[in-house]
């Protein structure tokens, strides 16, 4: 019967140690395949200067070399002029525009998922924009629509809206522009060209 007894209480300390969960069995237990990865580089977030390979001030031959030239009827416009398209090989949704053959603008549209470092992409509620940005956001009327369209403004390392026109070629900003729905529906990044309310003008 002791006899019994042993070989019972050898065959539960087996079958107890094949039960063992795995993680006593691996003292170090991995994350989960699905964790999300953190966002460790700038070039995935559009900024006032620029977005992955684009920078604000960068040469038409350099925007060429980074996202491809201007479409075709892009590209028989003077050198001179502004140019507004989408690279062949640009993020999808952003336009660059050149003046005077220097990219000084970039904006996402409708279809773009890239964003801000803030988390603000096309569709973003509008209020909670305001909000988010509180007094250094500079609001104003739409040209075109109604409220509660309007253009939300901010200058890097400005803690209060600017009075008036910015034309200082250094300086570097966001314009959000908000759509009849209350959401967001253009995002122009770069210098003063970011308060054109027509492409180009």
């Amino acid at each position: 019967m002791i006899r019994n007894a042993v070989l019972s209480s050898v065959a539960l300390l087996a079958l107890t140690a094949c039960n063992a969960p795995e993680a006593a069995k691996k003292p170090e237990a991995e994350p989960p395949a699905s964790a999300p990865a953190a966002r460790t580089a700038a070039a995935d977030v559009l900024t006032p200067q620029g977005y992955g390979p684009l920078r604000i001030g960068m040469s038409q031959a350099e925007v060429d070399a980074a996202v491809g030239p201007p479409p075709a009827n892009v590209a028989d416009a003077e050198p001179s002029e502004c140019r507004q398209y989408q690279p062949p090989r640009g993020p999808k949704g952003v336009l660059v525009m050149l003046e005077k053959g220097v990219l000084t603008r970039l904006t996402a549209i409708r279809g773009s998922d890239v964003m801000t470092e803030d988390g603000v992409g096309v569709g973003f509620d509008g209020e909670q924009l305001k909000a988010r940005y509180g007094s250094a956001a500079e609001v104003t009327p739409h040209k075109y629509q109604d409220a509660p369209a309007a253009y939300v403004t901010i200058w890097s390392g400005k803690t209060s809206p600017s009075s008036g026109y910015v034309t200082d070629p250094a300086a570097r900003g966001f314009n959000f522009e908000i759509g009849q729905d209350g959401k967001v529906a253009f995002i122009h990044a770069g210098g003063p060209s970011i308060q054109y309310v027509e492409g180009c003008s």
